[in-house]
């Protein structure tokens, strides 16, 4: 499948995993794939932007204003390199990645403004009530960002937007709560907007979830869980399955670490040597059948297609570490069907 048509079949990919298997880390190469693809791109956090900023190269946070995380590059004249846009104005080579910060109580405020309530958000925010209102009605902080979300998607302000939900347990109560919302409400504005948050979610051009596990039991158990849930009771479409940090398998290392030395006319390790070399490869071999198994497992129990993403042996992930995980989330897409 072609990369920048994979990017442009939904406006919004929610991306959603459990805490600890790389959900903030996939949205980033999620990102970076589609700007390589040409896209311009807003990447969108929740409360506040975690992680994102070390993936994209800042030391810096940001916030609700939206910043540039990948400026990318623009031709001086798109006519002239006959490419897609030629005889259309300037084209970007690769695409641009913003980010920006949605909180509940930001959405509630713009929420009221918009509603001609602009005097009494402000009195509300100096009083410290906001948050009392906020939590009056239940599911009604979600829905408020999900609106804003559904503002920024109608507004066309990017080809792509990705959000980097809340992890899986909280993420299916943040997309169901418009849904309880609109069935609860008898009228009004409040309704309206979750109706609109609903009919966004459930329309495939509009949005999709991109879910994010490890190749290890309890992931997958969640995983599998979620993407049920998630089509009975949001009806929101689900892309393909992204099994992060996959461990790239190696042969041979059943042999003997005395007699590989001697094939490969390198120097005998010594007893204490052979014995870790041997302890090493047990446990990458271990590591890779556990892998295999979970792997086969889910494949076998949610129908729907995987991306492996390669573990990465390092401590700390920053843009050095995004731009791999981009080119082998490019690759995989690209081998769908």
């Amino acid at each position: 499948m072609d990369v920048s048509g994979f990017c442009r079949e939904s406006h919004v990919v929610v991306v959603v995993g459990k805490g600890g298997v790389g959900k903030t880390t996939v949205t980033a190469a999620l990102a970076r794939t589609a700007a390589n693809a040409g896209l311009d791109v807003l990447v969108v956090a929740l409360d506040d932007s975690g992680g994102l900023p070390a993936l994209f190269g800042r030391d810096d946070a940001f916030g609700y204003e939206e910043v540039v995380l990948v400026a990318g590059e623009r031709l001086a004249d798109a006519g002239a390199a006959g490419g897609e846009g030629a005889g259309h104005g300037p084209a970007r080579v690769p695409g641009r990645v913003r980010g920006r910060v949605l909180t509940p109580d930001a959405a509630l405020v713009e929420y009221l403004a918009d509603h001609g309530l602009g005097r009494v958000s402000r009195r509300l925010v100096q009083s410290g009530a906001l948050e009392v209102v906020a939590t009056a009605i239940p599911g009604v902080r979600e829905m408020l960002v999900l609106a804003r979300l559904k503002q920024i998607e109608r507004a066309g302000v990017a080809d792509l937007v990705i959000l980097d939900a809340p992890a899986t347990g909280h993420a299916v109560t943040f997309l169901t709560s418009s849904g309880g919302l609109a069935d609860a409400a008898r009228g009004g504005p409040l309704r309206a907007q979750a109706e609109q948050v609903v009919e966004m979610l459930s329309d495939e051009r509009r949005c999709q979830v991109l879910l994010v596990t490890a190749p290890e039991e309890t992931p997958v158990n969640e995983v599998v869980e979620t993407a049920y849930r998630l089509e009975d009771e949001v009806g929101v479409r689900l892309g393909p399955v992204v099994v992060n940090g996959c461990y790239r398998v190696l042969d041979g290392l059943e042999a003997d670490p005395a007699a590989a030395a001697t094939a490969a006319g390198a120097a005998a390790p010594s007893a204490a040597e052979a014995e870790r070399i041997a302890a090493a490869a047990e446990f990458r071999s271990r590591r890779q059948r556990l892998q295999r198994r979970q792997v086969e497992r889910l494949a076998a129990e949610l129908p729907l297609p995987l991306i492996e993403l390669p573990y990465l042996f390092t401590a700390a992930l920053g843009v050095d570490e995004v731009e791999p995980l981009a080119a082998a989330l490019a690759a995989g897409i690209e081998a769908l069907a």
